[in-house]
């Protein structure tokens, strides 16, 4: 006598069976539903909400930086000269009267 099935001879148990899966009923009148597009958990909706958020803040941020250090020299006639039509603002000319440099040729002969 063999096994017969899912029936063992030799014990008189039959083993147990895993969870029958049956297909999920779909109706033809339901919402069709779809899974959204998403990395690690981002949707790109979600994503572009947040990143129009963060482009905001580092805009601000930004603008705020630069003209926080806009008396720097450095950062005045690198960058805050060429801005197109309110550039002259930051041009700073040093009047002949305090400019030592004139004065350092005479000295030296």
């Amino acid at each position: 006598m063999g096994s017969n099935g899912d029936f063992h001879v030799s014990t008189g148990i039959t083993p147990p069976k895993g969870p029958v899966s049956y297909s999920t009923y779909k109706s033809p009148y339901g919402p069709k539903y779809k899974i959204q597009p998403n990395i690690a958990g981002w949707t790109p909706k979600a994503a572009s909400k947040v990143g129009l958020t963060l482009a905001g803040f580092g805009a601000t941020a930004g603008f705020f930086a630069l003209f926080f250090f806009s008396d720097i020299p450095r950062v005045r006639n690198d960058i805050m000269v060429k801005i197109p039509i309110i550039g002259d603002r930051w041009r700073r000319e040093i009047p002949a009267s305090d400019n030592l440099a004139l004065g350092l040729g005479e000295r030296g002969s």
